[in-house]
């Protein structure tokens, strides 16, 4: 049902969207603040509404459909923003975004086949950092400056970003040799029941029952 509680707070992210967005355009230091108050409440919300799911037996198709879409969402949303704005490096975004459309389609033609993708460790730490560099470039110039000078809040949103860019690289390179070797097993067995060997043992062999 769609008005259960892990929905309704995978839904809520949908609804923070708009909210995010609008902060960008308001003009005062006080915005990043909030923009990153509610990213980190979206990060909660991500766990607890697969938590509550498991807890409460209240997992549905809705909800495993509606997860993903709204976790892309927003962070593409953010991402395009604080690219639009000059907050972002534009390669190390780029870089993210098309891993997350590769990993999508990938998924979603596994499916088809009933196979699936598990989120490896190296892609849960990816979103980790992923997660904290979106916060640091959100607050961007209102943040502070950390011990050295070079160290201030956008310098390390930049540099978190190109991090998470980097494992993005490997876990998409992970997750596609994974899906190549899955792609591949079907037409392999495909061509195997079409071979003249299988077709003639198919018409030798007695019929059952």
């Amino acid at each position: 049902m769609i008005t259960n509680l892990p929905n309704m707070l995978t839904l809520s992210r949908i609804g923070m969207i708009p909210v995010l967005i609008g902060l960008f355009y308001w003009d005062d230091p006080l915005s990043g603040w909030v923009a990153c108050g509610l990213v980190t409440l979206a990060g909660a919300t991500d766990f607890f509404d697969g938590y509550i799911a498991r807890s409460r037996g209240q997992h549905s198709r809705l909800g495993r459909m509606l997860d993903p879409i709204a976790d892309k969402l927003l962070v593409a949303s953010v991402i395009l923003m604080l690219v639009a704005f000059d907050r972002a490096p534009v390669v190390a975004s780029l870089v993210i975004l098309c891993r997350e459309v590769l990993v999508s389609g990938l998924r979603e033609h596994l499916a088809e086949l009933r196979v699936g993708m598990p989120v490896t460790p190296l892609a849960k730490w990816k979103t980790v950092i992923q997660m904290l560099a979106l916060g640091f470039l959100l607050v961007g110039e209102a943040g502070p400056v950390f011990w050295l000078p070079i160290l201030t809040t956008p310098f390390i949103g930049e540099s978190l970003l190109w991090i998470a860019a980097a494992l993005t690289l490997l876990t998409g390179y992970d997750y596609l040799q994974a899906g190549l070797k899955n792609l591949q097993e079907p037409e392999e067995s495909a061509r195997k029941k079409d071979s003249p060997d299988e077709r003639a043992i198919s018409a030798v062999k007695p019929p059952v029952g």
